[in-house]
């Protein structure tokens, strides 16, 4: 049976604007395993404005809180492995012994690695560097951070993008490879479980939805909040 994927916004699987899909192939067999949407400007809008949104409330949550988050998506991936490994192996071709045992244990270590991160922040101490002035150094998150991922290794490159970004405050839109997308929408419906929704969106797509998320989406909202 031929999946049909959808965009994870919002906290949802969402249908919107578009009218094109592609097929996802199975390197192990060549058959086609799914089909995913080709987003255009209408996605990334509605992924931007549900990431600009949910950066409000993000941002202002402690670093307990986001660490907390982030332990239990670790958690949940661990426990969920063999259904990551099973979905990545399909759409990469990859060995599934070979995806349990060099994807699973170090991607959740990076998640848990950023959890603790996001609660021991270092920085100069506070002082009176220039006569009448107190310096100190305030960390801020800067507000929606925009992704694109690789082909190769789709889940640990998700990883790497999300986990700081979002240790830090901020929300993300993200787009994964036009080839590989499955194991990164997987993996937005379980964090979906612990994050509010709109702070992680994922958009399926070509190059020119990745062209639409890294230059149309900043200038198109004229969003300070937008990166």
């Amino acid at each position: 049976m031929v999946q049909e994927l959808q965009n994870f916004i919002g906290g949802q699987w969402t249908d919107t604007s578009y009218d094109k899909r592609y097929e996802l192939i199975d390197p192990s067999t060549g058959e086609v395993f799914a089909t995913a949407p080709v987003s255009g400007e209408t996605e990334v809008d509605a992924a931007a404005q549900s990431a600009a949104a949910a950066f409000e409330k993000w941002r202002d949550t402690t670093p307990s809180e986001r660490s907390l988050a982030l332990i239990r998506i670790a958690d949940a991936i661990e426990a969920r492995a063999d259904e990551f490994v099973k979905a990545e192996a399909q759409n990469t071709g990859k060995p599934i012994g070979l995806t349990k045992s060099e994807e699973i244990p170090p991607m959740v270590d990076q998640i848990r690695f950023f959890a603790g991160a996001a609660r021991m922040l270092e920085g100069r101490s506070a002082g009176e560097y220039m006569s009448g002035f107190t310096s100190f150094i305030r960390r801020e998150p800067i507000g929606v951070c925009a992704a694109v991922t690789p082909w190769n290794y789709p889940m640990m490159m998700a990883v790497w993008k999300w986990a700081p970004a979002l240790a830090a405050g901020n929300t993300m839109v993200l787009k994964p490879s036009d080839t590989t997308p499955a194991s990164t929408l997987l993996m937005a419906e379980l964090m979906g479980e612990f994050l509010p929704p709109g702070v992680f969106n994922v958009i399926c797509g070509d190059a020119a939805t990745g062209r639409a998320l890294s230059v149309s989406m900043p200038i198109a909202f004229d969003n300070p909040l937008v990166r």
